[in-house]
Parts: structure tokens; sequence; C-alpha cells
């Protein structure tokens, strides 16, 4: 099981834990295609390598190319999500974390759920924030997520009715039953953070309109001329600011169970998401951990009291294989108009994949068979499916072993007749080399859409792309998912 820890123990916001999952391998031409399912046309983003303290960080920018002004009720938030393209597991991780913010507002303004108007937080950008982490974590095929204690800051952050106290009233909402703390560390003067807006790059969502800039945007100090930010220092030196914005926290609360430490398992990936601010006390980032959790290996003889230098190397195995459970159930008697909806439930569940299969059953019948391939944690919701949105009386479970190549995405460029465009590429390698690599069909689509072009003419366009770029099977793939074209050449055993 492949579980996703997010270190939120120097505050956590949107755009923070979005740079994080990119730069922990999520493709950001398959977030940018998720983003474009719900707000066509209106969100540029891109990231960039910066430092945060002593680390290493990569920082999303989110840029509205259209109208600026998105001031959305919950409905309307609501309608936009379920109305889209997103995958389902997607759509149903993005409405959840837009509810719980809906939630917490409804009960902070005493506004009925439906009135609730999110005034910047319904904005593009943050919209883009969240649908942006749920497709990312999709994409780097997380079967649970965890997350640490947050911590929330401490002092004012000006609205324009005057300050408030941090954590905002909506904050607080949603921090109640999780572990959090003021500050990650001590803080001392030079970390001031004054009255500011925010110590992260993303904006905010009470009914009091914040004073933001977007695009990307910063976040100004209200420091009196000539003085900069010495004139702006709080009587309490500790007053640091907003370190855990709404929808980071909402992000947190909607998809993880509860605050726990980093699980027991294999690391498989980490990224490092940079905030606005740069703290010379603490590193100004969310960190997250992608752990394999079914490859812990039980320590040999000898090996159990021995340090982590001297912990035994990783197997060589060649395959990469994971124990789940095939849930199936036959039917003859359902509306085949209901069986997309029903494998689309599947799949917003958590299942890894669904189907249904003609088949034929006693006395001849036509009928199918509708399918699902699940872990266990998402098992008992899987069946749940099948025996009420369909009319069976009952549900086979399988355990089986999936032997599966490792899969990475990478965004290629692609010659159009009136132009270039970004293909998202799916790459399936064995042993750091190219099986085979394929366009990702919604990327075909979205392409032709664009361009005006035909389906199966940017399906030729995009073979020959995939050639051009190297990933040929047998080329060597670097960190980025460059391949390195070795066919025909004299190859060196590996080891």
């Amino acid at each position: 099981m492949t579980t996703l820890w997010i270190d939120a123990t120097a505050g956590v916001a949107g755009d923070m834990l979005l740079g994080a999952l990119i730069d922990a391998g999520a493709p950001i031409g398959g977030v940018r295609a998720a983003i474009d399912a719900v707000v066509p046309g209106a969100i540029e983003l891109s990231t960039e390598q910066t430092r945060r303290g002593a680390m290493r960080a990569r920082r999303a920018r989110v840029v509205q190319v259209g109208d600026r002004s998105c001031e959305r009720t919950w409905a309307a938030i609501r309608a936009l999500l379920e109305e889209s393209a997103l995958h389902p597991l997607t759509r149903r991780r993005s409405l959840a974390v837009f509810e719980a913010l809906a939630r917490v507002e409804a009960k902070v303004h005493g506004f009925g759920l439906d009135e609730v108007h999110f005034h910047e937080v319904g904005g593009l950008d943050a919209i883009a924030d969240v649908v942006g982490s749920c497709e990312a974590i999709r994409l780097l095929g997380v079967d649970e997520v965890r997350a640490s204690w947050v911590a929330l800051g401490n002092g004012r952050v000006r609205a324009a009715h005057g300050a408030m106290p941090v954590p905002v009233p909506a904050v607080l909402e949603l921090a109640t039953g999780w572990t959090v703390r003021a500050l990650p560390a001590k803080a001392d003067a030079a970390d001031s953070a004054h009255l500011h807006e925010h110590a992260h790059d993303e904006t905010h969502h009470h009914a009091h309109a914040h004073e933001h800039a977007h695009a990307p945007h910063p976040h100004s100090h209200e420091a009196a001329p000539g003085h900069e930010e010495e004139a702006a220092l709080p009587a309490d030196s500790r007053d640091i600011g907003e370190l855990a914005t709404p929808t980071g926290l909402a992000l947190i609360r909607a998809l993880a169970p509860a605050a726990s430490s980093l699980p027991s398992g294999t690391p498989l990936a980490n990224g490092v998401g940079a905030g606005a601010k740069d703290f010379p006390a603490w590193a100004n980032v969310v960190r997250v951990v992608l752990i394999d959790e079914d490859a812990s290996p039980a320590p040999t003889r000898g090996e159990a009291g021995r340090g982590a230098l001297h912990a035994s190397a990783p197997s060589n195995t060649d395959d990469a294989s994971s124990s789940l459970v095939e849930i199936a159930a036959n039917i003859d008697d359902l509306d085949h108009r209901l069986v997309p909806g029903v494998i689309d439930a599947l799949l917003g569940v958590g299942a890894l994949d669904a189907w249904a299969t003609p088949i034929h059953m006693k006395k001849g019948r036509p009928a199918l068979t509708i399918s699902a391939l699940v872990d266990d944690g998402h098992r008992a919701d899987a069946v749940e499916v099948l025996l009420t949105r369909t009319s069976t009386l009952g549900v086979r479970q399988t355990p089986i072993l999936r032997t599966a190549l490792d899969r990475r995405w990478r965004s290629i460029a692609i010659d159009l007749p009136n132009g270039s465009g970004t293909l998202l590429v799916k790459i399936g390698e064995r042993r750091g080399r190219v099986v085979h690599a394929q366009a990702e069909w919604s990327s075909i689509a979205e392409l032709a859409r664009r361009s005006g072009c035909h389906e199966s003419d940017l399906a030729q366009r995009a073979a020959a792309a995939i050639v051009a770029a190297g990933l040929v099977p047998g080329a060597v793939l670097d960190e980025h998912g460059t391949g390195t074209d070795l066919t025909g050449k004299e190859e060196d055993d590996e080891h």
C-alpha cells in the first residue's frame, strides 16, 4: 500500500502542498490537464526551484489568465466540479475539500451551507490548488493520506475590516480534533511577520475581503514610508502571523483520517514545497513522503540492534508486486445505461480499475460481470457500491497478486498545424528503461479540441513526438523521465 505522509509541522497552504506533490514526482502536465478540466484556459501553473532556510524547495505559481474577480458560492463550485471531466477520484476528493471549507464557513458566519460565499478562496487560484493537489495525489498512485501535527501561527492577520487573531476562525474550526501547535520552533525577532496578510502564497476565504494581489499574489506589508519593515514590528516579536491557511488545512482534514507520525515502511519518493516567506529560524516548507507500507522488511538475525548505516541493502527484485482483491458480480437484469455510473462510482471510492465484461448466464441469457480491482483499504466501499448501485444479490471477492511496471509521466512538445502544444505521456519502465510509452488520450482529446484537428491525426503526431523525445523501448530514463535511445547499441551487463 502506498501512503502519502504530509509534514505540516511548519504550516501548510494549498500552493505549498501542490509544489511538494509535483516535486515528489506528480507530472505537472497531468495536474494542468485536471485544472483545465474545471476552469478551461483560465489558469497557468508553473513551478520553480528555490530555497527556504537551508532546504531546496519547489514553489508552485498559479497565475490567473482570465477574470480575477471570482466570488463563488459553495453551490457554484460544487456544480463546476460535478460537471467537469475530472477523474472520479479527483472529483470526489476535491468536493470533500470544498465541502469542509463550506461547513466551517457556514458555522463561523451563521449561514446556510448553500449560502456560503467563499470570496477569494472561490477564486481560480484556490480552485487550482485544491483540484491540482487532489489530481497530483491520484497520479502518484496514493492509496492513503496521512499527516503530521500542524503549525498554525500566531499574532494577527490584516483584513479589510481590521486585524483578526491567528488562527483565524475558519482555521480554528478546521483544527478541531487535530493536533496543532502555534509555532514550529522558537521564533526570534527576525521572524516577525507584523500585521501581514499571509505567510504563504495563497488566498484566504473568510467573509472579510483580504488585501491580496493575484497572479501570483505577493503579500504586501504596510510599513510606514521610508521605514520598511522595522516600523511594522508588533509589540510581541514572536507574532509570526498565519502559518496554516484554511485551504491548506482543509486539504489535510478532508483527505487524512488523523494526525500521525511518519509511517513505517520503505520511502519511495519525497518532495518539498515552498511558502512565499523565508523565515531565518526554520524552513517555511511543506514536505511530502511517499511510503510503501507493504515493503518494510523484518530485520535479519544480528541486524535488529544495528543502526541505519548497517541495515541490509534493498532486495534486487525485478517485479513490483502487490496483494489486491478483485471483486465481481454477475448481473442479468440491470439497465445497461446505468453501468457507466457504477464504474465511475467504483473508481470514485478508490478502486484501482473497474470494468464490465459481457457474459452469458444460465439459459443463455446475456449478462454482464462488473468487476473492480481494489486494495484492502478500499474493498468494503467498493463492495458497498456493487450491492447498492446494482441489482446483484452477492459479490465475489478474490485475493490476487498483481505485478506492475513502474509508471511515470512526462510532458513533451508536439507539433500542431497551427503551432505547438504539450502532450502528456505515460511511461511504463522496468529497471530504469522504457518498456512502452503512450500518450494519455485525455491529452490528445484536449489538443484536438483546441487545435481543431481530428483525434486520429493527433494520435499519429503523438506517436512521432514520443519517438522524437527518445521514449522508445529500451531507452534509459534519467531522473526527469528523459529517454536515451540505446536501440542497436551493445549494452553492458546491469548491476
